[in-house]
């Protein structure tokens, strides 16, 4: 019984320490500072401070404030945590990655790298038929990809090109867009650097 009590504190410690280190990351990869972020959630810095180091866990309302900001669905913060891990760390396992939230219909995107650390992030992402993706003007940093399945109609600097299965694409500033011209899913793999959705 001790056992069993011991592993659910384990486990609930971990899941902390993964949600902070996620908030953090999140933070640094928008270039924000404690005090800015907490400004624009309505926080205190020692709050967020508190909450980054894993000494604070935040309400379900707080959740859906930082969710909101870095464009998120609430369920990124809530990833597994595996109580027998045998992967190296750094691994991330097929249908493990965590669901991003998208804005534009018919597409979905899952974070397939670990997290939002370091200096890029990894994403698979799947346009249905006749549905567009688009990266926002505003995007800093640079992004680029490899269409796995499909084909998709990439759009930049005024231009297009019918990319298919192997092509690969590299964007690092101004607006694209990338529509699936196929009667099937296009999935395309994404880098982005810096690391951020």
């Amino acid at each position: 019984m001790l056992n069993d009590r011991t592993n659910t504190q384990d486990l609930k410690m971990r899941a902390m320490r993964l949600l902070a280190e996620d908030i953090r990351r999140l933070r640094k990869s928008n270039g924000l500072t404690l005090a800015g972020l907490s400004q624009k959630l309505g926080r205190s810095v020692g709050w967020l401070s508190q909450v980054e180091r894993g000494i604070s866990l935040p309400t379900l309302a707080d959740l859906r404030l930082l969710a909101g900001h870095f464009r998120v669905p609430v369920s990124f913060f809530f990833q597994p945590v595996q109580e027998d891990r045998q992967d190296l760390p750094g691994v991330v396992r097929l249908g493990a990655g965590r669901n991003l939230k998208v804005e534009s219909p018919g597409v979905s995107r899952e974070l397939v790298s670990p997290d939002l650390g370091g200096s890029f992030s990894m994403t698979r992402t799947v346009i249905d038929p006749g549905a567009c993706w688009s990266r926002p003007a505003d995007r800093r940093g640079e992004d680029a990809g490899q269409i796995l399945v499909g084909r998709v109609e990439f759009t930049h600097a005024g231009g297009q090109n019918l990319l298919e299965v192997g092509d690969s694409f590299t964007v690092n500033e101004g607006e694209a867009s990338w529509r699936n011209l196929d009667a099937i899913p296009a999935t395309v793999l994404w880098i982005s650097a810096p690391a951020g959705c």
